[in-house]
């Protein structure tokens, strides 16, 4: 693996980013003020790394919100690296031995990886492709809400793709599933890296096609038709689930105007 060259760093401990006093992005004069013993060390873009911790150091902690940082971030590359960071502290606490032969992993030669000198099987960081959508009927558009939410939170649907499964049939599955009705006209929007703990999302629009609003009352409990003018509480604004529903909302007001 090439050498990591970085000026700034990212610490993560047991699978968790390290915060000293809700900061989490340091430079190696403010690192040199703690004991701490570096197991590994993590390219992440150019002039970023994150250290890999064999202890917390002590003054730090691994208990703060990383959904809030995300929501702090101060643009898309800030939020990016965020999300690399998180995944891949979660990929290599994850991943410290074979699931093949049960050897240790080590650091890849070459690549961003782990790999089984034992059998030779390499592991990369794990993603796990996930659709969103937002389903439009006129001008209103379909949100639920899934008992991991805050209360009163309604939100888009969304799923994990299934193996041998494109993204658009995981659309109709996941709605179709979850509330009952299906959709066509799936429109591509955006992804986005989601670190928990190593989502891609990919996001859909999609209308309404038919069937009766039930939900599954396992991952969806209630759901409903919202306008503008009744929406519900909704994710934070750096969400996709948002960004989908602040766009549907823009459309429907420049095409009224």
């Amino acid at each position: 693996m090439s050498p990591v060259r970085a000026e700034r760093f990212y610490l993560c401990y047991a699978g968790k980013l390290v915060w000293f006093a809700e900061k989490l992005e340091f430079d190696a004069s403010e690192l040199s003020c703690f004991d701490m013993e570096v197991e590994s060390c993590l390219q992440l873009e150019k002039g970023y790394a994150l250290k890999v911790l064999r202890d917390c150091p002590a003054g730090m902690t691994t208990e703060m919100s990383l959904r809030k940082a995300l929501a702090q971030a101060e643009d898309e590359s800030e939020y990016s690296r965020l999300a690399r960071a998180a995944q891949l502290a979660t990929w290599f606490d994850q991943h410290r031995f074979c699931g093949r032969c049960g050897g240790t992993l080590e650091a890849h030669e070459q690549d961003l990886a782990r790999e089984c000198r034992a059998c030779g099987l390499v592991q990369y960081p794990r993603i796990s492709p996930c659709v969103i959508v937002l389903v439009r009927r006129g001008q209103q558009c379909l949100l639920g809400r899934s008992g991991r939410f805050p209360p009163g939170r309604f939100s888009t649907l969304a799923g994990f793709i299934e193996a041998g499964e494109t993204a658009e049939a995981a659309v109709r599955r996941e709605v179709r599933e979850e509330v009952g009705v299906e959709v066509d006209n799936l429109e591509f929007f955006a992804s986005q890296s989601w670190p928990f703990p190593h989502q891609l999302m990919l996001g859909f629009f999609a209308d309404y096609a038919g069937g009766e609003l039930v939900p599954d009352g396992e991952e969806i409990l209630e759901a409903g038709w919202f306008s503008r003018d009744d929406l519900p509480d909704l994710p934070p604004p750096f969400s996709i689930s948002r960004r989908l529903i602040d766009r549907f909302f823009a459309e429907q007001e420049a095409l009224s105007d």
